[in-house]
């Protein structure tokens, strides 16, 4: 039997430079087809009332239900299928202490992207602004983007503020929410009760100024936003017309949970799920909820 061949460290240099060049590629490229898109319009995307929309919860990392959707949806012979992603990074390490590799479901999807750009959507998220305005997040005693960049260090070496400079070009680009003709709104969240008297609704007809990103400012207030009630949901589908919410933020032990006309849907674990949504229909959020999926149902 052949001996095994060990890289010398200059090797593993190149290898790092090479993946790190790849990764910043698929970012640049998604940022810029994200920006382009032609369903968008300002900071919101809009879809018509034909093909299937596939909406997902935060995935935070999470490989194995990355590649599960991307085998349910086989975008090489769905062709009017579209998938709706956010919160890709920051994962809880295992085991503590050890860096946070999320960055891999983030190049991977930003490939995606690249390889189906009709097909392939983002929204804005709490973790990703962040990420984006270096404002660090405490989770159990650790920092969340410490923890990340470790990662990143982990896997690119010294390309990593390459890396870093395309993963903010590709979160600067991320449009804030999804209107679909069906009457569903997609979000990462929704405004809590301290601000959504002051949100400034205007926000998804116009690129939000820095300030919106800022604590006080609306965007910041909708990635932001939790515990909500059903009078909160419904106060805000009337301001902006909506018949149902979709989001994610707010974590969900079992994969899912219903306030009123909002849904909220988690992805990142072993319980998670995913809606597909018919676009040629309308829903109530009960008839929604009845066609969530769960990920463990898809070999």
């Amino acid at each position: 039997m052949a001996s095994r061949r060990w890289r010398t460290v200059d090797e593993v240099g190149v290898s790092k430079a090479s993946e790190a060049k790849q990764a910043c590629a698929w970012l640049h490229e998604a940022a810029q087809l994200i920006r382009e898109d032609p369903n968008r319009q300002a900071s919101l995307l809009s879809f018509g009332a034909a093909g299937q929309l596939v909406m997902t919860g935060d995935l935070h990392g999470h490989l194995r239900n990355f590649e599960k959707l991307q085998r349910f949806c086989a975008l090489e012979s769905s062709p009017g299928r579209v998938v709706m992603l956010h919160e890709l990074i920051h994962t809880e390490p295992d085991p503590p202490g050890t860096p946070d590799f999320s960055i891999d479901l983030l190049v991977r999807a930003a490939q995606w992207k690249c390889d189906f750009p009709d097909n392939i959507f983002f929204l804005q998220s709490n973790h990703e602004l962040s990420q984006l305005l270096d404002h660090e997040i405490t989770k159990g005693g650790r920092y969340v983007l410490l923890d990340f960049e470790r990662g990143l260090e982990a896997r690119y070496g010294p390309a990593t503020g390459d890396v870093l400079v395309a993963i903010k070009d590709y979160i600067a680009s991320l449009p804030l929410a999804a209107r679909l003709a069906n009457g569903i709104f997609l979000s990462h969240s929704l405004p809590d009760a301290l601000n959504i008297d002051r949100f400034d609704c205007s926000i998804f007809e116009r690129e939000p100024l820095p300030t919106d990103y800022l604590p006080g400012g609306s965007a910041y207030a909708l990635v932001w936003g939790r515990f909500h009630t059903p009078a909160l949901v419904e106060q805000f589908a009337q301001r902006l017309g909506v018949d149902v919410f979709i989001a994610g933020h707010t974590p969900q032990e079992m994969g899912h949970t219903r306030i009123g006309r909002l849904l909220i849907l988690a992805s990142e674990h072993a319980h998670g799920v995913f809606l597909p949504i018919d676009l040629s229909r309308k829903y109530t959020a009960e008839e929604l909820e009845e066609h969530i999926r769960k990920f463990v149902s898809v070999a």
